[in-house]
């Protein structure tokens, strides 16, 4: 082989391949399942209702799963808040273990997410999520519960039990985001409109490449790629736009509503479960590079926040990521029910 076509080789070979390359791409795409705007046709583990309310002028339905105590009943209940780019079914494995230990477990789909309503305009704040949550709980007879919080749910779960602190029994935070103030600390803002017009463009690669190089640490597991289908197919469906629109309002309440600076105002015992390789930060991708640098660090994060919570336990899970209860259920399970027994005091 001559020396001159030895240093094409490798250019033709890429550039032979690119056409595969993008061809594989848009058969992932093309392979993707389309969902109805409230995720019509993706399967829940757990039958689905609906709890209609009317807020700020229009008529919503929140969609929830209720699931009875099993084994031997403690007369006790969670309530589970999912996060962002998740729902109420990416609990699945939570909810049974939970049902199998006693609990009533209630996972509602926030307003703007999955089963529940998305309107053409919503103010989205932390406080009108709560809100509706607590009308939810009242509805189901719920006076006093736990709450479970994950990654944004996290943030909602934090700013309910500062709202309701007599309806709280115990708090429980899984990866939450918000444990700092990233436009505090730099990260660009980004307008509702250029949120918009980047929700527009998800596609089911991306969104499986951003959770393995943010959540995972660059892992993966093939129970996953039902999450992924999930959160693609309902921003694929034909609700597409008022998916993208909502999802662009809500990133604009997290990215300027921080908890951060009142979880020293929690009065309920608190727990930090957290995966130290998690990395999450929003808005990390467009921040200067000495700002990146120093955000997302969860195995120091959890750290510096179980000190600011007055009652708080962190357990920390070295080595799994953003989702620690979807990558070693058992593991997190058993952390999860030995703290709420243990914390839980009898009325």
């Amino acid at each position: 082989m001559s020396p001159t076509f030895s240093r094409w080789l490798p250019g033709l070979l890429l550039t032979a391949a690119l056409p595969v390359l993008a061809h594989a791409q848009d058969q992932n795409q093309s392979e993707t399942p389309e969902y109805g705007p409230e995720l019509q046709g993706f399967e829940y583990p757990y039958t689905v209702k609906h709890f209609t309310f009317e807020s700020q002028g229009k008529s919503l339905q929140m969609g929830y799963m209720d699931v009875a105590a099993q084994g031997k009943v403690n007369g006790r209940s969670v309530v589970l808040m999912h996060g962002k780019n998740f729902c109420g079914a990416t609990w699945d494995s939570s909810i049974k273990a939970l049902s199998e230990a006693g609990y009533r477990v209630i996972a509602p789909d926030q307003i703007g997410f999955c089963t529940s309503s998305k309107p053409d305009h919503y103010q989205y704040s932390f406080q009108q999520l709560a809100f509706n949550t607590q009308q939810l709980l009242k509805a189901l007879g719920i006076q006093k519960a736990t709450l479970l919080g994950h990654s944004t749910g996290g943030m909602l779960a934090t700013r309910y039990a500062l709202q309701y602190p007599d309806q709280v029994e115990q708090l429980a935070l899984v990866n939450p985001i918000g444990l700092e103030d990233w436009k505090a600390l730099g990260v660009p803002y980004l307008t509702v409109d250029q949120w918009y017009e980047r929700e527009l463009k998800v596609t089911a690669q991306g969104i499986h490449d951003y959770q393995r190089s943010t959540y995972y640490d660059g892992r993966w597991k093939p129970e996953f790629d039902r999450w992924v289908n999930m959160y693609a197919g309902l921003a694929k469906g034909p609700g597409k736009t008022a998916v993208a629109w909502n999802s662009a309002l809500i990133y604009d309440m997290i990215f300027t509503q921080p908890v951060y600076y009142e979880f020293k105002d929690l009065k309920v015992p608190t727990l930090l479960l957290i995966g130290t390789s998690d990395t999450t930060a929003i808005n990390k991708n467009i921040a200067p590079p000495e700002v990146k640098a120093k955000i997302g660090h969860y195995d120091v994060l959890g750290k510096q926040v179980a000190k600011l919570i007055p009652q708080s336990t962190l357990i920390e899970f070295p080595g799994l990521g953003h989702a620690p209860q979807m990558e070693e259920p058992a593991k997190f399970h058993q952390a999860l029910l030995g703290w709420l027994n243990q914390t839980h005091t009898v009325p």
